[in-house]
């Protein structure tokens, strides 16, 4: 027997198995960890096999690295993807805008089943969101991104006022969840999803927001401060959902709401600081920018 074939066979199987794999031990380590328990026989099988998986994943990255940058010098769609960034914002600022109309008509919809202003003031929230991205998205069918500076800094400062406008609904989802302790229970593995959701939208949120400033582009900023409004918003509800989902008794309704008040007041100041500093840059960048242009005509006169 040939134990080197073997041991890379085991190390490096086809793709194909890798592809199938990735589920199965997804699927088993948290049906094993939710409904058999964590010192069972299964159990155990299911943390082999999800340490094997990952073990041959991490052995594949500096192939996986080497494809993607094949695809990136390559492939023309992608190339034209990642070269033009009116493209690339007018694409991720409509399936956002889609995406939040989608989400606050299903938020008003279970505010008319349930009757209850929980959901009415999430359908409003993120209504305000995608009013704003409507708005961005209005601009750049027809223009470049920083192509009419004044122009994006005009309505940079308009979504800040919207920002300021969207904190009465924001303060009436921190009221709900916290005078009225109105949260919703869900299963387990929902709410585990909702998490891994919740922290790779947060995650992403942060990554856009810096990345995007090198464009210096009012347009593009306005649309990665929504989407740090949004994610913010999504891991106050998420805190909401763990505690009660993993409450097994031992937090007092008093701690709940202690924690959910202070995360709560942290997203609408974190919202109202987002909005003040909008307001206020854009504004004296357009101040900055006309006082420039009156120079420029009295040397030209």
């Amino acid at each position: 027997m040939d134990w080197r074939k073997l041991i890379k066979s085991i190390l490096y199987p086809h793709t194909a198995v890798m592809v199938v794999l990735l589920p199965i031990a997804t699927t088993f380590l948290v049906f094993s960890m939710v409904y058999i328990g964590t010192e069972s026989i299964p159990a155990y099988v299911s943390y082999v096999l999800a340490a094997y998986t990952l073990t041959i994943w991490c052995f594949r990255i500096p192939y996986l690295i080497q494809f993607f940058k094949a695809i990136k010098n390559e492939n023309k769609y992608v190339k034209l993807w990642l070269g033009d960034l009116r493209l690339r914002s007018n694409i991720m600022l409509y399936g956002s805008s889609a995406w939040n109309t989608i989400y606050a008509v299903f938020q008003l919809w279970l505010g008319f089943y349930h009757h209850t202003f929980w959901y009415y003031s999430l359908g409003g929230y993120y209504i305000c969101l995608a009013v704003m991205r409507f708005y961005l998205v209005r601009y750049l069918r027809k223009n470049k991104p920083g192509e009419k500076m004044e122009t994006e800094l005009k309505r940079y400062r308009f979504c800040g006022w919207i920002f300021l406008a969207m904190d009465t609904a924001l303060a009436l989802i921190i009221f709900f969840m916290v005078y009225w302790n109105c949260t919703f229970e869900h299963n387990m593995i929902t709410a585990i999803a909702m998490a891994a959701y919740t922290f790779t939208t947060f995650t992403m949120a942060i990554i856009n927001l810096i990345k995007y400033r090198k464009y210096n582009s009012p347009i593009l900023s306005a649309s990665k401060t929504i989407s740090m409004a949004a994610a913010c918003v999504s891991m106050l509800t998420l805190e909401s959902t763990m505690l009660t989902t993993f409450n097994d008794g031992s937090m007092s309704l008093a701690s709940r709401r202690i924690m959910l008040g202070t995360t709560g007041t942290a997203v609408s100041a974190f919202v109202i600081t987002m909005a003040v500093v909008m307001i206020v840059q854009s504004s004296k960048r357009i101040k900055e920018m006309k006082i420039q242009e009156e120079k420029s005509n009295g040397e030209q006169g």
